[in-house]
């Protein structure tokens, strides 16, 4: 039995936006258990050059990601949509562990199952050097405020 995930396909702009807004705040959580749960069980994931299948593999993934990657602060963009496939662009800022500071700058394309389950998600990623002082995601780690400005308003 497949556990519903709505909004499901196909998307109109309202609930593409909201598909988009759900997944923002999902990993904005750093909870790689919570964030697989919106996958299917064999879903297939290109992220930068990595490429792996199921959520088990997603969730050990997400583990390493948020290890690294310390204070991680998402935006996500609806940039297109068409039936049961999203496309969104995204930023989000980080620091290691000796203290540098990062924006990656990415796109992903999503495919959906008639569950609302993401059964496919290719990623493409740059990040680059951000100075401490040049960070424009400064809201308290966890999910993005409702009247934090998003990457069109931020001029991003």
């Amino acid at each position: 039995m497949s556990v519903l995930r709505p909004p499901v396909p196909p998307f109109s702009l309202e609930t593409a936006v909201q598909k988009v807004r759900l997944a923002e705040d999902a990993w904005n959580s750093r909870d790689p258990e919570r964030v697989a749960l919106a996958y299917t069980e064999d879903s297939r994931w290109r992220n930068r050059s990595e490429f792996f299948t199921g959520r088990r593999a997603i969730v050990e993934f997400l583990g390493r990601k948020w290890a690294k990657e310390q204070e991680y602060r998402l935006v996500k963009e609806l940039w297109a949509f068409h039936g049961d496939r999203i496309s969104v662009r995204f930023q989000y800022e980080w620091r290691d562990d000796s203290e540098n500071w990062f924006r990656a700058h990415g796109n992903e394309q999503w495919e959906f199952d008639s569950n609302g389950l993401m059964r496919r998600r290719e990623a493409s990623i740059n990040d680059v050097p951000l100075r401490a002082a040049d960070r424009k995601f400064t809201w308290p780690l966890g999910p993005r405020p409702v009247d934090f400005p998003g990457l069109t308003e931020l001029g991003l």
